[in-house]
């Protein structure tokens, strides 16, 4: 008769269940404590100095035509960059990801690279290069066409800063995915075209969306780059971080924190659509 011998196991080091009682309730209430006190308390004293006079002066600092200027200028400036950056994205994607190719690497690799610069700079690349004294100022005076200080100098400044998000995004889900089933599609006779309506952007629409929520937010909220190639140039040039820094300094607070407040509504709504879609990538990979 065969005996079964129950072998004890002991429990994993380090397991949340394992951790006595008082350093889980240590660990939560610091990680709150944490929160609370860099994310949850400024976003707060945002609202609360944005209706510090009243609901009056807010929704007049609003309607204020510079501030309606703004409003429209990084609604056009958001409209430009993310279709361009999510074209971009994709192409990158499907590159990297189904492609072998000489330079693979360094295509990722620039794709990364405005991570790593900081906005500044790139703004002050642009000044160096569309200036009146950059490398293509003077052809530019010749044909009456200006790029710094003017719209298109804040659509590319925007996009180069947004450049990677739709594409990092797509890179790791496309290749935890693999080839099969756009492989198969060309064996069944469909053409490249369907293969990637029918078969690729299905799976990957939920990272594709992921992508383009974190671009437009961070095209409506970019100030750095946007800054040095703007000029500051009241209801023309000015989005709306630049309108915050401008009434801020003029010390109209409660204008400032009430154009604020705009933006952070937009951080509120990106993070809400951000856990969702993350939710949603995660369950649609294998």
């Amino acid at each position: 008769m065969a005996t079964t011998l129950a072998v004890a196991v002991p429990p994993t080091r380090g397991h949340p269940r394992t951790d006595p009682l008082p350093v889980r309730l240590g660990l939560i209430l610091l990680a709150l404590l944490t929160l609370g006190v860099l994310i949850v308390l400024p976003l707060l004293a945002v609202f609360v100095q944005a209706f510090s006079k009243g609901a009056a002066v807010y929704l007049a600092a609003i309607n204020n035509p510079d501030t309606l200027a703004a409003l429209r200028l990084s609604l056009l400036t958001a409209a430009i960059v993310v279709p361009l950056n999510t074209l971009f994205g994709l192409s990158a994607a499907w590159a990297v990801t189904k492609f072998n190719f000489p330079g693979r690497n360094i295509l990722v690799s620039l794709i990364d690279l405005p991570l790593g610069v900081s906005p500044v700079i790139a703004g002050l690349i642009y000044v160096l290069v569309f200036g009146a004294q950059g490398w293509f100022g003077p052809w530019l005076a010749n044909h009456d066409a200006r790029i710094i200080f003017a719209v298109p100098g804040i659509i590319l400044a925007t996009t180069f800063v947004t450049f990677p998000f739709v594409a990092r995004e797509l890179i790791p889900l496309m290749e935890s995915q693999g080839c099969d089933e756009e492989e198969a599609a060309l064996v069944l006779g469909a053409s490249a075209w369907q293969m990637f309506l029918r078969v690729t952007l299905p799976n990957i629409r939920w990272g594709l969306f992921f992508g383009v929520v974190l671009c437009t937010a961070r095209s409506l909220g970019e100030f750095g780059a946007v800054s040095v190639v703007s000029g500051h140039i009241r209801g023309e040039t000015n989005t709306l971080p630049l309108h915050v820094e401008i009434l801020y300094n003029e010390y109209n607070y409660a204008g400032a924190f009430a154009v604020a407040s705009l933006l952070s509504v937009i951080a509120v709504i990106t993070l809400a659509l951000k856990k969702f879609l993350h939710w949603k990538t995660s369950q649609e990979l294998p």
